[in-house]
């Protein structure tokens, strides 16, 4: 019996994996990534299988989401403003250095897996399971900040630090999330 119950639930998977997602999930969990005040009015896209970018829902206030694929390492729910999505498109272009005149903001508040702190084209390493975070898009000096070059999962440190894009990662939800969070189970509380 345990047998036939084994090899029905790899089967299950196995189908399951070919079940195509609905825009309502794909939506739900970019909007996971970030600050609920933000996710809210963001634009939500995903990517096809060709590549190409897919709305799924429009936004107003200059964030735009993405779903990412689970299945996939270093392809995380995120939610990004306009300077992060540029140096996103330059990382994906491989161009020398990330074209942004602003600091942008990226949150992965469903956190991520990504291969290296140190190499940000490894393909190869081991997974590295990330935590809830948000990350400045700005070439980051770790000399000139004093953070560290490490991965931690509390505080924050420089990811990719040498490479031009060098950015700091910031361990955690944001403060006013966490500070609205705290509040609401204090009330909760009899």
């Amino acid at each position: 019996m345990k047998l036939l119950t084994g090899f029905l639930g790899v089967l299950l998977l196995a189908f399951s994996a070919d079940i195509p997602e609905s825009v309502e999930t794909k939506i739900a969990r970019a909007m996971s990534a970030g600050p609920p005040d933000i996710a809210k009015s963001a634009r939500i896209v995903d990517t096809s299988a060709q590549g190409k970018m897919v709305l799924l829902r429009e936004g107003s206030n200059g964030f735009t989401c993405m779903p990412g694929n689970p299945k996939v390492i270093g392809d995380p729910a995120m939610c990004a403003d306009a300077a992060s999505m540029l140096w996103a498109a330059d990382f994906k272009a491989h161009k020398p250095k990330p074209t942004n005149t602003v600091p942008g903001i990226t949150y992965m508040l469903a956190g991520a897996t990504q291969r290296s702190d140190s190499d940000p084209y490894d393909q190869t390493s081991p997974p590295i399971t990330v935590p809830p975070h948000w990350m400045i898009m700005w070439p980051f000096d770790p000399k000139a900040t004093g953070l560290p070059t490490t991965h931690r999962d509390t505080g924050a440190y420089i990811m990719w630090a040498g490479s031009p894009y060098a950015h700091m990662h910031i361990m955690g939800r944001p403060w006013r999330e966490t500070l609205r969070e705290w509040s609401m189970s204090k009330r909760a509380r009899p």
